[in-house]
């Protein structure tokens, strides 16, 4: 079951066979990754998931409560990295030293009825205490943000950064695997194609209508769908959430898959760190693509973080309205993070 689910993990992304062999946990470089808020929905499956990654050696979490056991549970997992749990604000920094990779589930899951915007408060000023200790512990990490509203809590981090004077623009990701995840795995049921050789960009935001996926350019291309199905898979993976939230009636939010794209991210920042060369993942990073400062498109990866913002490509009619539609609603989402972070 592990060796299935680490090849799962490390299959996903593009690089060979033999890449994968010279960057097995017998040759690779000591990293150290953090999660905050391990103890949590999403935090414990992707404990889980990167303690099977290979190019983990170190794996610290930490979470505000519950710590210890989530890291005496995975510690006893036969994998390379070695696991050290952390509990409570005084050992936040503890946590965060030395760290290669930093990942940020924390937060309040997503209720029933309760829109991404309504996490805002809670989850803002949760992610702007974590930055402001990222910045002080380990300021050149790279730092996957998953916690929601994405949004606008990368522009919160940029800003954290920027005061503490640590900011790079390289360094600093919205986690939006999730949506190109199910863009995939949606695609393929409808296309009727192995879902292993799928790949479907999404780019736009992490929220909504600000998810955009970019079905014209998805591979292998189905020329079998209608106008009609292409609407419909938009909409699924613009709400996918939702469908989540509403399937757990009210008992949680989308953690399992969060985690296991979370996982996916996290892998291609490791190989790119490592010198993998052709990695490339769709993420919510600092942008030029449109007029807006932050914005989700396929980036290449490699040791300084982000090599290169690649642009949306050929889109067809459908998704050039998408796109207009979008640019408002993320701008305003990106401009209320900013205004959070600003405040004294």
């Amino acid at each position: 079951m592990r060796t299935t689910m680490l090849r799962s993990i490390q299959s996903s992304l593009k690089s060979s066979t033999v890449l994968r062999r010279s960057y097995s946990s017998e040759s690779a470089p000591e990293r150290k990754v953090v999660i905050l808020g391990a103890a949590g929905g999403i935090g414990q499956p992707l404990s889980l998931l990167m303690k099977l990654n290979p190019l983990v050696s170190s794996l610290s979490l930490y979470d505000i409560a519950g710590t210890p056991g989530v890291a005496a549970d995975v510690s006893h997992i036969n994998t390379r990295s070695e696991v050290v749990g952390y509990m409570g604000d005084e050992n936040l920094g503890k946590a965060l030293e030395g760290a290669d990779v930093v990942i940020i589930p924390a937060g309040v899951p997503r209720k029933p009825g309760m829109t991404r915007d309504d996490l805002f408060n809670i989850n803002a000023g949760i992610v702007k205490g974590l930055c402001t200790a990222i910045a002080k512990y380990c300021p050149h990490a790279l730092v996957n943000m998953i916690s929601n509203p994405v949004n606008s809590t990368v522009p919160i981090a940029a800003e954290v950064f920027k005061k503490a004077g640590t900011y790079d623009e390289k360094r600093l990701f919205g986690v939006t695997t999730l949506d190109v995840v199910r863009a995939k795995t949606f695609y393929a049921g409808k296309a009727k194609v192995p879902v292993s050789g799928v790949n479907v960009p999404v780019v736009g935001g992490h929220a909504g209508i600000t998810i955009l996926p970019l079905f014209s350019q998805a591979t292998p291309q189905a020329n079998n769908l209608s106008d009609e199905e292409i609407v419909a898979l938009t909409k699924r993976t613009q709400d996918g959430g939702t469908e989540v939230v509403e399937a757990k009636a009210g008992k949680g939010s989308a953690t399992l898959s969060m985690a296991y794209a979370g996982a996916i991210f996290a892998d291609a920042c490791l190989k790119g760190l490592n010198g993998v060369p052709d990695v490339v993942e769709c993420s919510f990073v600092q942008s030029t693509v449109t007029e807006l400062p932050f914005f989700a498109s396929k980036v290449r990866l490699g040791k300084n973080g982000v090599e290169e913002v690649l642009g949306l490509g050929s889109l067809s009619d459908y998704e050039k309205q998408g796109l207009e539609a979008l640019l408002p609603e993320l701008k305003s989402s990106i401009e209320k993070g900013i205004a959070f972070a600003n405040k004294s």
